[in-house]
């Protein structure tokens, strides 16, 4: 019989087929192939993490742009339901300045008027516009701006407002203009 010939490598030729790849060993040591696909990985993420900031910059500008326009759209048309609102208030005075030309009966007109006034006040508190109230009330350099000082008509009168020159107002409660007044000294 013949003696077959091993297909085996043999111990010496430095290739162990009994290796456990879990032992530390020089073998793989050597390879430069983990290396560059690990570079590959990162250049990629390096790369998706690249797009990803520049598309949210992108996004960002856009919703400034965004919302500077409607900003600015909405300043433009704040008032505009006030407006409307005050156009009808509007068209009873031309009403009213008609009759005043034709119209000689001084008690219709001084009617007409008053309605056209008390329907302007009704508008704008409608609206939030509330006067401020300062006859007799202490001054409040916050709330009045003192015209002048006069000497008080009474004892309890100092340092309150006599008279009003110009009505102060609110809006919902914020001051949109200062009472203008008389302070008692």
């Amino acid at each position: 019989m013949k003696q077959q010939e091993s297909t085996l490598p043999d111990n010496n030729s430095g290739l162990d087929i009994n290796t456990d790849e879990n032992l530390s060993g020089t073998t793989h040591l050597n390879e430069p192939v983990s290396e560059e696909s690990e570079l590959e990985k990162l250049r990629t993420e390096l790369e998706e993490s690249k797009d990803k900031y520049l598309r949210l910059v992108a996004e960002f500008d856009n919703f400034k742009r965004r919302n500077a326009k409607e900003r600015i759209e909405l300043i433009q048309t704040a008032g505009k339901e006030v407006i409307t609102d005050l156009l009808d208030v509007l068209d009873d005075c031309d009403r009213a300045q008609k009759q005043l030309e034709t119209n000689n009966n001084s008690e219709a007109i001084k009617e007409g008027v008053l309605l056209v006034f008390n329907k302007l006040r009704s508008t704008l508190q409608s609206r939030g516009a509330k006067p401020m109230e300062t006859l007799n009330k202490e001054f409040n350099p916050d709330l009045h701006e003192a015209i002048t000082e006069i000497p008080a008509p009474a004892a309890d009168m100092k340092g309150k407002v006599v008279d009003e020159v110009v009505k102060g107002y609110y809006l919902n409660d914020k001051i949109i203009r200062h009472a203008k007044v008389v302070v008692g000294k």
